[in-house]
């Protein structure tokens, strides 16, 4: 079976190039030779490689400049999405696309489930709300996969930017009013490649009871603050967090106070996930096995 894998290079699409790879043969084309910004390119990739399952791991992420440029992150996360859905319908292919917490404004008390209605508080997020309706619309064997406050050994994520300024700095202020669960790359991508082998054995029937909306992340929740202390606990580091507001901090996009996501409909099928301060272990263990954590 042929997957079409984009963003590879990402920090979940270069787990993903590890979890996928027994499942069939993986193409995995560079971002100048499948930009999702360029919807002409995006189409001639798919009609070139005709994959019987798309697994989309590129997105425009940049969450506080989104607010200034609207029409490229509606363009790379909503167009494309619609795109691939579309032809995967014209190949009969399937498609596994990956959104964000941020589709919900972050005013529940629980965490949030699939069945929760979304009302994303930044452009970002409705960028990503709007590239989910599209899927979900196209009547295509489907996968929407949302996780939340992603980290991993590459690109830019929390863990990178704490363990760089860490080493020049004696305090940093951390947000502490916004909760969520810290997800490694690896335990989305791994959580992805079970979720996609019961789909592949399954067939027809198994994506027409099982195909849709999961939520994907780590078990347990923290602050940015938590996080960062947890952060500099397990490596070592004097660096001193001093928890501040989101108000204080200022970002240019407002972002949810509650970022956590209730997994169990993903572990009812595909086993449990990791605590986040274990799966955090893991991925600086992995790390240090491996040389260093890698930034790009």
């Amino acid at each position: 079976m042929r997957i079409l894998l984009t963003g590879a290079s990402g920090q979940v699409g270069h787990e993903l190039a590890r979890s996928l790879h027994p499942l069939g043969e993986l193409v995995m084309p560079g971002h100048s030779a499948c930009d999702l910004a360029d919807l002409d390119q995006l189409r001639a990739v798919l009609r070139t490689v005709r994959p019987a399952l798309i697994v989309n791991a590129a997105a425009y992420t940049a969450v506080d400049r989104a607010e200034g440029e609207g029409a490229l992150a509606l363009r790379i996360n909503a167009d494309a999405p619609a795109l691939m859905a579309q032809e995967a319908r014209a190949l009969g292919a399937a498609l596994l696309h990956y959104s964000t917490e941020y589709v919900f404004d972050g005013s529940s008390g629980r965490a949030y489930a699939e069945t929760d209605t979304p009302a994303p508080l930044n452009v970002y997020g409705q960028s990503k709300l709007a590239g989910e309706q599209a899927i979900a619309a196209a009547g295509i064997p489907h996968l929407i996969v949302r996780t939340s406050w992603l980290y991993g050994m590459r690109g830019n994520n929390f863990l990178l930017t704490m363990l760089r300024l860490a080493r020049d700095r004696a305090q940093l202020r951390i947000v502490a009013d916004q909760h969520g669960a810290p997800t490694w790359s690896r335990t989305v991508a791994d959580a992805s490649a079970r979720l996609l082998g019961l789909a592949l054995a399954g067939g027809a029937p198994w994506w027409e009871r099982h195909g849709g909306l999961y939520h994907l992340s780590s078990q347990g929740q923290t602050s940015w603050a938590g996080f960062a202390e947890a952060i500099f606990a397990a490596t070592g580091s004097s660096c001193q967090v001093i928890p501040i507001t989101a108000a204080e901090y200022g970002a240019s996009a407002r972002r949810p106070a509650n970022s956590l996501l209730n997994s169990s409909k993903l572990m009812a099928l595909c086993g449990p996930l990791p605590d986040w301060h274990a799966a955090l272990a893991d991925c600086l263990a992995t790390a240090a096995a491996s040389g260093g954590l890698a930034q790009e």
